[in-house]
């Protein structure tokens, strides 16, 4: 049977009207599915006994579940995620004294073969549907009451997967966590990580939803670029760059550079200066993140000197930049670690 929150809150009302129950059911039921996210039709305690078994004979709900759950040393959280098909997903809740941010998946597996993450060692099997996005999201909710005795703050779209690659559900399951008629997130604390899709970059920026944009550059040297995130060679960081000012014009938000700092591959000067070029054209700040080995030797943390060199040289041209301190790798739940691995 079909899930019936594939359903939009006007084709519900013509569902009811079919039925010849009034609009108000289709609202009620709206309410049941994304505000209060529940999965069993039977529960919809506000319509009689009669009508819920009407609704389940066309329609199910396909909840995500919790396959298994492993506890960092520092607090982090990692869900296998089961779908309805069987297939496997991870998400993150990563806590912080001052909040706690939900790292969510868009697609099982990955679209792009980056070279330093394991989630791109995977075959993509599927995207993501919207519910299955924002169960995601009420499911790490729930986590952070139970286990950190405060609702969800942040969400960041660094999961599996290439958020821009699953666009049209991403942004539905965006509009559904920000609603009033949904989870009621504020879009400010959003923030959607992409590879580098100039063409989808500027379609975000035109959907006005007012969340966050990072960007996974890690080198602005084309060439340099193209070695470490090879499907890259389509995209040229003059148009992606022209995509981000594009973004900025429109949403005047800042972007934020993720870029790890490999030994050896991306530690010189000449790094450094061509990513302080890179950063002087658009407003933008620079999270420089921890690598997190996944396993293959190739890419290796930098020593502590070349990172202090990247820090020092940003911020004397004025850039804004922080160390973003590696959460969760003794469970394989860090940034490029995510890989099903215990599911394998």
């Amino acid at each position: 049977m079909k899930d019936i929150r594939t359903l939009s809150l006007d084709q519900l009302k013509d569902y009811f009207g079919s039925l010849g129950e009034k609009p108000f059911r289709a609202k009620q039921v709206y309410d049941w599915l994304w505000s209060k996210n529940l999965h069993s039709i039977e529960e919809m305690t506000n319509l009689s006994k009669q009508l819920r078994d009407k609704i389940s004979e066309e329609y199910t709900i396909n909840p995500v579940s919790v396959d298994q759950l492993q506890k960092s040393t520092d607090g982090t959280i990692k869900n296998g995620v089961k779908l309805h098909d069987g297939l496997l997903v991870e998400s993150v809740l990563i806590p912080t004294e001052t909040r706690t941010t939900a790292c969510v998946s868009s697609q099982v597996g990955c679209s792009l073969n980056c070279e330093f993450c394991a989630t791109a060692r995977l075959k993509r099997m599927r995207n993501l549907e919207v519910a299955e996005i924002v169960d995601q999201v009420a499911l790490i909710d729930s986590q952070s009451k139970m286990y950190f005795n405060r609702p969800l703050t942040n969400i960041v779209f660094m999961g599996m997967g290439e958020p821009m690659m699953n666009y049209k559900n991403v942004v539905e399951a965006i509009r559904k966590i920000t609603q009033p008629e949904g989870l009621g997130m504020s879009p400010r604390r959003i923030t959607v990580s992409t590879s580098g899709l100039p063409k989808m970059i500027k379609m975000l920026a035109d959907d006005e939803l007012r969340v966050k944009l990072a960007l996974s550059l890690h080198s602005a040297i084309e060439v340099k670029r193209n070695e470490i995130m090879p499907f890259s060679d389509k995209f040229p960081l003059t148009d992606i760059m022209e995509s981000l000012q594009y973004w900025y014009k429109k949403t005047g938000s800042v972007i934020t550079f993720e870029y790890c700092v490999w030994k050896g591959i991306n530690d010189g000067d000449e790094d450094i200066k061509a990513l302080i070029k890179y950063c002087k054209q658009v407003p933008s700040k620079v999270n420089l993140i921890q690598y997190n080995p996944i396993g293959d030797g190739k890419y290796d943390q930098c020593n502590k000197k070349a990172e202090d060199n990247y820090v020092r040289q940003l911020e004397n041209a004025g850039i804004t930049v922080m160390i973003r301190k590696s959460r969760g790798g003794d469970i394989d739940a860090a940034c490029g670690q995510l890989a099903n691995k215990e599911a394998e």
